[in-house]
């Protein structure tokens, strides 16, 4: 699976912003899926994570309410949505996908996209 992420900037706060990540070589059926982010000096920190159906997701409190995973399996497609967003939601996004839920939540998932830069001015 080869995963490529797209759609960051530069955006002011309050504002809404959606990442794209598309999935070559290999449909994302089958794969559980999940965004991450890291800023600079920082842990990396997951943010969604999705069931290889799709159809169930996770959030973490931090972004809970502010951030939505959806994918499109007929586009081989996953999709972060973020509203309300805030100056230290500013990191490098990160899509990545495994066949294994588990290794997407709590070990490290096999494939990872290049991850795209998101800066939220204050």
């Amino acid at each position: 699976v080869q995963l490529q992420a797209s759609g960051g900037g530069l955006v002011q706060a309050g504002g809404s912003l959606r990442l794209s990540c598309a999935s070559s070589g290999r449909t994302l059926t089958g794969y559980a899926t999940g965004w991450f982010r890291q800023a600079p000096g920082k842990e990396r920190e997951l943010l969604g994570a999705t069931i290889q159906s799709g159809a169930s997701s996770y959030y973490p409190d931090s972004v809970k309410g502010r951030f939505t995973i959806s994918r499109d399996n007929g586009k081989n497609t996953l999709y972060l949505n973020m509203t309300s967003l805030k100056p230290e939601d500013t990191a490098v996004y990160y899509c990545a996908a495994d066949p294994k839920f588990y290794n997407v939540m709590v070990v490290d998932p096999e494939f990872w996209g290049q991850g795209t830069q998101v800066t939220v001015s204050s």
